[in-house]
């Protein structure tokens, strides 16, 4: 009997996942297209058919109130094109089965020098940030400061924010946070966590930092974290704290990435309002970020500690 009920379950679990509708010009998952052997799909010209996390804010969710999804509705029209979506979660894989597998074209952000992908010009460009509580009344502006040393740290382990922690003799105040998502957790819980008083300080990717921090009930303060220039050349590849973000897509897809170019180039004021509006801290474009590849070979984490589009 308990062996039907779990036949009945795992039945019911599959059919809807092939039946959700994320929005209304969505649609549902195949799992069989993209597969060896198996029929893809064939990009007509129409669409601008973009791969996301259907969970994942301030970047995307099924219902586009993400930046990315306010980016991509901007690039879409400037384009004539249609948008739509297709919805996996941003884990191992990610790429692999969405964009490699032609379910879609478009990754709206990763790192410029992501090899998986041809990645478009950066159109935004962001760092790590301290985040605390306003009540704390501290004044933390680099590595140095008195106040990182008063109470607990959380920073997703192994991350670049670890190599002038340990620096800096801060591991101590650590307290670390998985790299690999949890979907048991929401996009938040690091800044819920400070928020609740369970840490004491936090140290997150930017548009992260500053879209939870801007919406939280708690008052809080967000701080860019300037480069780590207090080291030797391989420390700060490792510890490298900025990132030009760009869009990706397949790497023979030349043509759609010089025309999303195009239309970065022609709604950049546009992007950046929507950055603004979401607690996005951004800072200009670096055009020659020479470190950029020293840091990813460096460490092969980086880029998922860093920006979510796990390969």
């Amino acid at each position: 009997m308990l062996k039907q009920v779990k036949q009945l379950s795992l039945a019911a679990i599959l059919a809807a996942s092939a039946n959700v509708g994320f929005a209304e010009d969505t649609v549902g998952l195949d799992l069989n297209s993209g597969r060896g052997g198996e029929g893809q799909r064939v990009d007509d010209g129409t669409e601008f058919r973009v791969c996301a996390d259907q969970d994942l804010m301030p970047f995307s969710n099924s219902k586009q109130e993400g930046f990315e999804n306010k980016i991509a509705e901007v690039i879409a029209k400037d384009l004539g094109k249609k948008l739509t979506y297709q919805f996996w979660y941003d884990r191992m894989g990610f790429i692999r089965n969405t964009l490699n597998a032609k379910r879609c074209d478009v990754v709206m952000g990763t790192v410029q020098d992501n090899d998986a992908l041809r990645t478009t010009k950066p159109y935004y460009r962001s760092g790590n940030v301290y985040v605390w509580r306003k009540e704390s009344n501290y004044n933390i502006t680099n590595w140095d400061s008195p106040d990182l040393k008063k109470g607990f740290i959380g920073v997703v382990g192994q991350s670049p924010a670890t190599i002038p922690m340990n620096d800096h003799d801060l591991i101590g105040n650590a307290r670390p946070y998985r790299q690999q998502r949890d979907l048991n957790l929401p996009p938040s819980y690091l800044i819920d966590d400070l928020a609740s008083k369970q840490i004491d300080i936090a140290i997150a990717w930017g548009p992260i930092g500053g879209f939870f921090a801007k919406n939280n009930k708690v008052p809080m303060e967000v701080r860019l974290i300037p480069e780590y220039e207090n080291a030797d050349h391989i420390q700060k590849a490792k510890g490298k704290e900025y990132w030009n973000i760009s869009m990706g897509v397949r790497k023979k897809d030349k043509e759609r990435m010089e025309m999303i170019n195009a239309a970065i180039d022609r709604n950049q004021d546009k992007i950046n309002k929507i950055l603004d509006d979401y607690g996005v801290p951004h800072v200009p474009v670096v055009a020659d970020d020479s470190i950029v590849k020293m840091a990813h070979e460096k460490s092969d984490a980086t880029r998922s500690a860093i920006v979510p589009k796990s390969e």
